[in-house]
């Protein structure tokens, strides 16, 4: 199987995953980690372009468990976690970190993080390097083994 079918059917396992567990998906602490994972993932080549910025931003708001939050909240966290991100990449990267790390608490809301920051990633097709390491990187934070997620 060519790698590109191998991500794609990853990531539409994960976010059947996701939409199985779509009730116990709605506490604020994982809508926060979840847009910050959304904008790691979209800023991790270190360029935050119009066309990521509206591509992602469209996935957050029709992300069938991220439904559970009103769009225009998703909307409003997400740019402005780009616009922290595009201020001062380093600082906002660890408090983006640290907002994922709420997470934590919760080992169900733990692993949607990730898969959301997996399914975020590969959406275009690629799942590319610096996608990855953002990703491990929220793994790290969460406590969650990067074998779990074929990281």
């Amino acid at each position: 199987m060519a790698l590109w079918d191998r991500l794609k059917e990853s990531a539409q396992a994960m976010q059947a995953q996701l939409e199985e567990r779509k009730n116990e998906l709605r506490g604020g602490a994982f809508r926060d980690a979840g847009v910050a994972m959304c904008a790691l993932v979209a800023a991790a080549d270190g360029v935050i372009d119009p066309a990521e910025r509206r591509r992602v931003g469209y996935l957050i708001e029709h992300n069938e468990v991220l439904r559970n939050f009103p769009a225009e909240d998703l909307r409003a966290l997400f740019d402005d976690w780009l616009d922290r991100l595009a201020a001062d990449p380093e600082r906002a990267r660890a408090e983006a970190l640290r907002e994922i790390a709420k997470a934590r608490k919760k080992p169900v809301e733990a692993r949607a993080v990730v898969q959301i920051g997996i399914v975020i990633g590969g959406a275009d097709g690629h799942f590319d390097h610096v996608e990855r390491v953002v990703v491990r990187d929220a793994c790290h934070v969460l406590d969650l083994p990067l074998h779990e997620f074929d990281l």
